[in-house]
């Protein structure tokens, strides 16, 4: 048991680097354009937040055989950090505010978690007080994409929903139950599978509207070429016109 343990961590530790490195192709059209677009901010301070505290979490004076997950999640509070930094850079004074908000809340939350387990809690209490932050946050950050995804039903178009966003969403939600479930950890467990239920949901939008960006696209063509059509009968009409009087 502890062999599989220690293979569905590593193998979640492979699939959460992935899914903290896939909104990288995001950013990097958001620095091409120098701006976010429609691209929404949250999911990146909300899985910071997920990031610093399930790192707390798994250090061993809070909790036992749960190294893997630190590593990872430390990793991840580094990449995220660097997402939110770029991503207020380019965004609109509106969302600025908004996002530094949420980023200003989220260290003041991981500070208070921190020290409240550190000098007033100890043995179990603090393993509970802190197993439960992140399983509260965790599901926060798994629950941020709903906007994009409300989105997504809204427009038919899975443009601002990455499509390996979704997937490792699903399979690190995947990897990390597993991991819990296997070593009775339900700090780990529930919050992981709610993420591998809503990754299940993002990969189903994406195969049902995948298909309507190159049909907008052909329908945008159409109109094109339709006003063009009129206005070169307008033109027509006029040079007709012209010639009608000089007769």
């Amino acid at each position: 048991m502890n062999i599989a343990h220690t293979i569905f961590g590593v193998f979640g530790n492979a699939t959460a680097l992935f899914l903290f490195l896939a909104p990288s192709i995001t950013f990097k059209r958001i620095i091409k354009n120098k701006s976010t677009e429609q691209f929404s901010g949250i999911p990146y301070p909300m899985t910071l937040l997920n990031c610093l505290l399930s790192a707390w979490y798994g250090l061993p004076f809070v909790s036992k055989d749960n190294t893997l997950v630190s590593t990872i999640n430390g990793t991840g509070a580094v990449i995220e950090t660097i997402y939110v930094l770029i991503f207020l850079f380019y965004a609109p004074k509106k969302e600025k505010v908004k996002i530094f908000g949420i980023f200003s809340c989220v260290l003041a939350v991981f500070a208070t978690v921190a020290l409240v387990s550190l000098f007033a809690l100890h043995g179990n209490g603090r393993k509970l007080f802190c197993g439960l932050a992140a399983t509260v946050f965790s599901i926060i950050m798994y629950a941020s994409p709903l906007s994009i995804m409300r989105l997504v039903i809204k427009t038919k178009s899975v443009e601002f929903m990455p499509f390996f966003l979704s997937l490792f969403v699903f399979l690190c939600g995947t990897s990390w139950f597993v991991y819990g479930l296997i070593g009775r950890d339900p700090f780990v467990a529930i919050p992981n599978g709610f993420g591998c239920a809503l990754g299940t949901l993002q990969l189903i939008l994406y195969f049902i509207y995948c298909g309507n960006k190159g049909e907008k696209s052909a329908d945008a063509e159409k109109d094109v070429k339709s006003v063009e059509m009129k206005d070169d009968e307008k033109k027509q009409n006029v040079v007709n016109g012209k010639q009608d009087l000089q007769v």
